[in-house]
């Protein structure tokens, strides 16, 4: 397997706007503009994406190892940060988690408007809960870990766009995690839009070299977000 993974998240997307506006409102729903797969960047998110073709560049990547779930927002991201098709490979395993009835919810809505899924979640804990047409977190890990049985042998490094579930669920997978050690860990650390994970393989195995830096925003004047999730209520 490669043995260092950047795993970039996509940057500001327009649904993380729209959600983090439902909830100061007290929304039930987020007025997303479009199906998950085709939500687009927003103009903070172009400017975030943009920084990391030099975040790349110092981390001394080769294009020709580059990946991107589908969905338009990582996409976007790549491009910005100028990796292009071939050279990209589009991969579905690395799509965001799916979230089936509670799609463009907040948490209000799935309280009000479907509060038995809600006490599910509150039983079953969110990384085992799995939303009627949707994914739980240990599906991601499944897609995760059959991504990662694919990946070249070698000593190279493999560019992941993808999101924050995604970029979350590797470190479970890759470090050994239990539930309680992933939730630890995430508790007070957000992975921020277009931060950079850095993990990297050595003899005693898998070992985070970086979690969500962002400092290449600070460093061109490029506002951070902390927006949790794909813009929906239970991510």
């Amino acid at each position: 397997m490669t043995a260092r993974l950047l795993l970039i998240r996509h940057g500001e997307s327009t649904a993380n706007v729209a959600a983090a506006a439902a909830e100061a409102d007290g929304a039930e729903a987020i007025a997303v503009e479009a199906r998950d797969a085709d939500v687009p960047l927003s103009a903070l998110g172009e400017r975030q994406a943009a920084t990391l073709g030099q975040a790349l560049r110092d981390h001394a990547v080769s294009a020709a190892d580059s990946f991107s779930s589908p969905y338009l927002r990582a996409v976007q991201t790549a491009r910005a940060a100028g990796v292009e098709r071939p050279a990209l490979r589009l991969d579905e395993r690395l799509r965001d988690r799916e979230l089936g009835v509670i799609d463009a919810l907040t948490a209000l809505g799935v309280e009000r408007r479907l509060p038995l899924e809600a006490e599910r979640r509150r039983w079953l804990g969110k990384f085992y809960y799995r939303p009627p047409g949707g994914e739980s977190w240990a599906d991601v890990a499944l897609r995760v870990r059959s991504f990662l049985r694919d990946l070249p042998a070698g000593d190279g490094t493999a560019v992941i766009f993808t999101h924050d579930a995604v970029v979350s669920v590797f470190l479970f997978v890759l470090l050994g995690m239990t539930e309680d050690e992933l939730s630890e860990f995430l508790r007070t650390r957000p992975v921020t839009n277009a931060s950079v994970t850095v993990l990297a393989r050595g003899a005693d195995g898998w070992r985070v070299d970086a979690f969500a830096d962002d400092t290449h925003l600070a460093e061109v004047g490029v506002p951070a977000t902390e927006h949790q999730g794909n813009a929906r209520a239970d991510a």
